[in-house]
C-alpha cells in the first residue's frame, strides 16, 4: 500500500505540521548547491590555528549544558552560539537558512540533507557501548492485534522519511520478510512534538510506531497499557548511530574548519564525561534544564548512553550505507556512496578527545 497521511480530523495540530514538513522535505525538488566561494578545499589539511573572531553556531542542547557546566567554553579559541535545535527536519531547515553551522542527530538526517540539495559532511560519529539495549522499540496501539513482528503485515505504521525512524521501520520489514507495499506507511514526522507518535497510537490513527526506548516508551505504557497498549522489540540490528554534521560551506571557511577540529575533540571529551557522570547529567540537564522528574531523567540518560566513539569509520560507513540502501528505493531517491558523506579529516579527532576525557 502507498504511504498516506493521517485521516482528516485526527490529531489536527500534528497533521497540519506533518503535512507542511512532509511537503518541505519529502516532496520539494532538490535544490542546486550554490557555487562555493574561494576558500579551503575539502581535501586540504585542516588549519592548525583558529583566527580571532570565529563563531560556531551549534545545535546540540545536551553537549551545550556539558560545555557550560564544565567551563570549557572559556578554554576555546572561538565563541559558540548554542541553538535549541534538535531533530533532522529542524536542523535541515536551519542549514537551508544558513542559520546553523553544526547539527547533531541520527544518521538519516545527513542523508536526507544530501538528497534535499544541501551538501553536508559528517564530522563526528558515536554509537552505544557494546551490550546496550536498542534505541527504539515499536509502540503498538490498543487493539492492533500485533503480537510479533510478523503481525505488522497489513498494518498502518508511522513513517518519517527524513528521520531515523524510517530506517527502523524499513529494516524491521526487511528482517521480517514483509514487502513495504504490504503495509501502510503513514507520513508523520516524530520531531513535530514529543507526543505525536504516542497520541497517534493511542487514538488508533496508526497501529505501530517506532518509539524512543527511554522516557517516551515508558510513559506510553504507563498512560495506555490498561487500554491494551504495548511495546515490541524490533529484530536485532543497530539503530544507535548519532552524528555531528555540517554544511560543506562551513568546512570551506578556513577559520570555521579550524574551530570545528577543536570543537569535535571537546565533543569527544563530552561523551567520556557523560559516560562517567550519568547521575550528574541526569540531575543537571534532564532534571534541572528539561524539568523531568528524577526517575525520568535517569531513565533518559540510561536510554542514550553510555556512548562509544569509534576511532575508525569503516563501521560507520556501513551503517549509513544501509540506511541509504533501504531509503533510496522506498523514497524514490538516488543511491550514493556513504563514504562521501563523511569528512575523513575528522575521523580520529572525536576518539582522541574521548580518550583524553577518560
Amino acid at each position: 500500500m502507498a504511504a498516506r497521511a493521517l485521516p482528516r480530523g485526527s490529531v489536527p495540530l500534528a497533521l497540519a505540521v506533518a503535512v507542511s514538513v512532509a511537503l518541505l522535505f519529502a516532496f520539494a525538488p532538490a535544490r542546486r548547491a550554490r557555487p562555493a566561494a574561494a576558500g579551503l578545499a575539502l581535501s586540504a589539511p585542516l588549519p592548525a590555528s583558529v583566527p580571532p573572531g570565529v563563531v560556531l553556531r551549534i545545535g546540540d542542547p545536551v553537549d551545550s549544558w556539558i560545555f557550560q557546566h564544565l567551563g570549557w567554553e572559556k578554554q576555546l579559541p572561538f565563541r559558540i552560539q548554542w541553538a535549541e535545535i534538535t531533530g533532522g527536519p529542524g536542523v535541515t531547515e536551519a542549514f537551508n537558512a544558513h542559520a546553523l553551522d553544526v547539527g547533531f542527530g541520527a544518521n538519516v538526517p545527513p542523508v536526507h540533507a544530501r538528497w534535499s540539495g544541501i551538501p553536508v559532511r559528517i564530522i563526528g560519529f558515536r554509537q552505544f557501548a557494546p551490550g546496550h539495549a536498542p534505541l527504539y522499540v515499536f509502540g503498538l496501539a490498543p487493539g492492533a492485534g500485533i503480537r510479533t513482528i510478523a503481525d505488522l503485515k497489513g498494518k498502518r505504521i508511522a513513517f518519517s522519511r527524513s528521520q531515523v525512524q524510517a530506517q527502523v521501520v524499513l529494516e524491521t520489514l526487511a528482517a521480517a520478510g514483509i514487502d513495504r507495499r504490504d503495509v501502510s506507511l503513514v507520513e508523520l514526522p516524530s520531531s513535530i512534538g514529543g507526543d505525536v507518535y504516542t497520541n497517534a497510537l493511542a487514538s488508533r490513527e496508526v497501529d505501530a510506531a517506532p518509539l524512543g526506548g527511554g522516557v517516551i516508551a515508558y510513559h506510553y505504557l504507563t498512560k495506555f497499557a490498561d487500554r491494551g497498549a504495548a511495546v515490541l522489540a524490533h529484530p536485532p540490528f543497530p539503530d544507535d548511530g548519532l552524528t555531528l554534521y555540517t554544511p560543506e560551506s562551513v568546512l570551506e571557511d578556513p577559520g570555521k574548519a579550524a574551530a570545528l577540529s577543536v570543537f569535535v575533540r571537546y565533543w569527544g571529551k563530552a561523551q567520556a564525561w557523560a559516560n562517567a557522570h550519568p547521575e550528574e547529567l541526569a540531575r543537571g540537564y534532564y532534571m534541572g534544564v528539561r524539568g523531568l522528574p528524577l526517575a525520568d531523567a535517569r531513565r533518559q540518560v540510561a536510554a542514550l548512553g553510555p556512548a562509544a566513539v569509534p576511532r575508525q569509520w569503516a563501521g560507520a560507513h556501513a551503517y549509513v550505507q544501509r540506511a541509504i540502501d533501504l531509503l533510496a528505493p522506498a523514497t524514490g531517491r538516488p543511491r550514493f556512496d556513504a563514504a562521501t558523506l563523511f569528512d575523513p579529516r575528522f575521523e580520529t579527532i572525536a576518539a582522541d578527545g574521548m580518550q583524553e576525557g577518560n
